[in-house]
């Protein structure tokens, strides 16, 4: 009985959470991960408003990692519009925050299946988007975050995401 007391025990330790923080308090995680979806909603809502000072506060300041990566289809249709253009392209959020805050248009990106990763210092966002231009689809496709806890909450210090139809 001892031995299958202490095997389910073993299995239950190593199907525990990977990431959660050694030696941190379990609310410890939950909180972090519950301040991470502010900064999200704060980051829709953002959008929604034309907002670019607010959507520019959510991201590390001194640190502009943004590239977003065509999937094949939507590769296949660049490529054929011009034969020299990238797959991967560098861009700011600083230029997106420019954008929402003179967008003429409603603007909304909707966020599906979010999903959360953090130790209470770095944290990764995961998550399958929509970007609608006044009401119409005009991207989709996954994103990602990292996430820094600087000295005033969390901030976005890189992001990745696919553009697809």
């Amino acid at each position: 009985m001892r031995v299958l007391l202490s095997s389910l025990l073993l299995a239950l330790c190593l199907a525990s959470p990977a990431h959660a923080a050694e030696g941190a308090a379990p609310g410890a995680r939950a909180a972090d991960v519950a301040a991470i979806h502010v900064v999200i909603d704060q980051f829709k809502a953002a959008i929604i408003a034309h907002d670019g000072k607010t959507l520019g506060s959510l991201f590390l300041q001194d640190h502009d990692s943004w590239l977003s990566v065509a999937d094949e289809a939507a590769w296949a249709k660049v490529k054929a519009r011009n034969p020299k253009a990238r797959k991967v392209v560098p861009s700011s959020w600083k230029k997106f925050a420019a954008f929402i805050q003179t967008a003429d248009k409603p603007i909304e990106e909707r966020f599906y299946n979010v999903r959360v990763d953090t130790n209470g210092a770095v944290a990764s966002v995961w998550f399958d988007f929509d970007f609608l231009d006044d009401g119409k689809v005009t991207n989709r496709g996954s994103e990602s975050w990292q996430m820094v806890r600087a000295e005033d909450g969390w901030k976005i210090s890189s992001m990745l995401f696919s553009m697809g139809d």
